[in-house]
């Protein structure tokens, strides 16, 4: 097992104050849940998705860049397409080179906003586990400096500013709801938070890589489809926010996709606000209420990412 205690709210706090001046400070909205046909609770989305990228993905990439030193090759990272994003843009803005290889599952959106950034764009494989093979052994012979996705001390920390400012933003919580994929971002919230919010992980039934994880006591192999495949499917979660789960997060919903596609409807219309399937997700728990709040619960929900074309202008 690998050991965690370097991701503290010490340390968490430290990274909030490197990063500020590259990232955004992501608003906060309370809504009634009667506004979706909900119980009267109240509800106050993260608005992440309007963070640089579209995704909070740019809080752990700026913690490695800036923390880490990267060598005439540059940085390289394998994603399913935010990371990917997020890095090859905390490269552009700090004047590194950056290689980003992504799976043919994620999406052209975020394919084309990779190259806009400069970065060399690789695609190759069909999913994320794929992707990062081949980013290994690029590493290897190219000695670039390796930026993971989730399981990285830094990008742990790094994620684990959106519980910080969360929490600054509306200390009432009682509630956190989030997206896990490789779990980078509830593992760095539950970290800031230590248990003094319930943690509640959300994942898609066709990607149940926490779920199996803690069934099994270790990250294990896990399905890895479904229609948030390029944000929430990454085959099983890292070793270093297994153990801030086991210990902080209180239980994993699990929803279906079509649930999911549901929670993007259901926010558009009544918010006008367009997240990507995996930043939706957290939502559909409550829609679905496959996780049902007490009454009087206040409920935090992050909607973690919004890179789509579902919305056409055309």
């Amino acid at each position: 097992m690998i050991e965690t205690q370097s991701i503290t709210r010490e340390r968490i706090a430290e990274i909030e104050a490197l990063i500020r001046p590259y990232i955004r400070r992501t608003p906060v909205i309370e809504v009634d849940g009667s506004d979706f046909g909900l119980d009267p609770i109240t509800l106050v989305f993260k608005l992440e998705l309007l963070q640089h990228t579209g995704s909070f993905k740019p809080r752990g990439a700026f913690t490695n860049l800036l923390l880490r030193d990267a060598p005439p090759a540059g940085v390289v990272a394998a994603s399913g397409g935010n990371h990917g994003v997020a890095v090859a843009y905390a490269a552009m803005k700090l004047a590194k080179r950056a290689t980003i290889f992504i799976p043919s599952v994620a999406s052209k959106t975020k394919m084309e906003r990779i190259r806009s950034y400069g970065a060399k764009l690789v695609v190759t494989g069909e999913r994320y586990a794929e992707a990062l093979a081949a980013c290994e052994e690029w590493t290897a012979q190219s000695g670039a400096l390796p930026v993971h996705a989730y399981d990285q001390e830094e990008t742990l920390l790094g994620q684990g500013t959106v519980g910080l400012e969360f929490e600054e933003q509306d200390p009432r919580v009682d509630t956190v709801l989030a997206a896990v994929g490789g779990g980078g971002l509830i593992g760095g919230m539950a970290a800031w938070y230590g248990g003094r919010v319930q943690m509640i992980g959300v994942e898609p039934e066709a990607a149940p890589t926490l779920s199996r994880a803690l069934e099994a006591g270790r990250p294990v192999d896990a399905e890895a489809g479904g229609i948030a495949a390029d944000s929430l499917a990454p085959r099983r979660v890292g070793e270093f926010m297994f153990p801030i789960a086991q210990r902080y997060v209180s239980r994993v919903a699990l929803v279906p996709d079509e649930e999911i596609e549901q929670a993007q409807r259901a926010l558009w219309s009544v918010l006008r606000i367009a997240p990507e399937p995996g930043g939706a997700a957290a939502f559909a728990a409550l829609l679905s209420r496959r996780y049902e709040p007490k009454q009087g619960e206040r409920v935090g929900v992050v909607l973690c990412g919004g890179n789509t074309t579902a919305v056409n202008f055309g």
